[in-house]
């Protein structure tokens, strides 16, 4: 895994004025995080910061709204973007997840605490407000369409959302932990849940019901989502294929990757033209496993 470059989440402001400093961080795996900060040394006739990195990082590129640092140490370098408007009524703690509408008009996101909020994405006027779950919301995101909402929650229930008028249309239930993410699958008939529980799963919304089990890790799943199977792989025979299933034939993938850098493949029998890459998905799940395992998934 690379390195990964961090820095103070105000950096864009503080770094304005003449001797302020702002922290950043290099960290990568195994080894131990090397810490540095940045310094305004007084900002140019055109606004632009003049700004010197301490011992061990490098800036590389500065403009009104962007930084460039690097950490030769470690052969890593990361841009970082300035924003051009802050929203900061809309929430009062903490955001634990966001997600912009396909067509950028709204916006829905979730603080510590559970308060869920749909505003305009342009000016950050609060729509409307989600009422339902039960201590945080992990995640939400917004449907195609841009009118629906899907979010999960420490409740380890699965919910949907119209956005037009906040009323919660569906809840699913079946997860016996807290729900850490979720992918929509296609226009929205099914969607995938990853949770604490350990396990991922599949579930139709027009029947409000649990189609299966897709995968159990033993240890939770922090991360679906979604990409186009390859139609080169070797995909196998799952135990069960759920019987209503309503999407296109997907392909399923399991990708395990332990110190022996091990992989196993088990996948769905179906039709050779039902894996083409243009009108197949697949499911990747990250799992917390004291081995170091990481899942890949794809259900059909």
């Amino acid at each position: 895994m690379a390195a990964v470059v961090r820095i103070q989440s105000d950096w864009d402001q503080v770094l304005r004025k003449n001797e302020e400093q702002a922290w950043l961080s290099c960290s990568s795996p195994g080894k131990p995080t090397l810490y540095g900060k940045l310094t305004c040394q007084g900002v140019s006739s055109d606004g632009i910061p003049e700004v010197v990195a301490s011992e061990g990082f490098v800036v590389s590129e500065i403009t009104k709204k962007s930084l460039l640092v690097s950490c030769p140490r470690e052969n890593a370098s990361t841009k970082f973007l300035a924003p051009y408007t802050t929203f900061c009524r809309i929430h009062q703690k903490s955001i634990t997840c966001l997600d912009i509408s396909s067509g950028g008009g709204l916006g829905v996101s979730a603080s510590a605490g559970g308060a869920m909020k749909i505003w305009q994405a342009a000016n950050g006027e609060i729509r409307r407000c989600l009422e339902g779950h039960v201590y945080d919301v992990n995640c939400c995101r917004f449907f195609p369409s841009g009118i629906v909402v899907l979010s999960g929650g420490m409740d380890a229930r699965l919910k949907i959302w119209s956005a037009e008028d906040a009323k919660c249309v569906v809840t699913f239930q079946g997860h016996r932990a807290g729900i850490l993410d979720t992918a929509i699958v296609d226009r929205g008939r099914n969607v995938v849940s990853g949770s604490r529980d350990g396990t991922a799963r599949l579930w139709d919304c027009g029947t409000s019901s649990c189609l299966g089990v897709v995968a159990d890790c033993g240890s939770p799943v922090n991360g679906v989502a979604l990409g186009e199977a390859d139609n080169t792989l070797n995909l196998g025979s799952p135990e069960k294929i759920p019987s209503k299933l309503t999407t296109l034939s997907k392909c399923s993938l399991l990708f395990l990757k332990k110190k022996k850098a091990e992989a196993r493949f088990y996948g769905h029998k179906v039709m050779p033209k039902s894996c083409t890459p243009e009108n197949n998905s697949r499911f990747y799940f990250g799992c917390n496993s004291l081995l170091g395992e990481w899942r890949m998934f794809c259900i059909g």
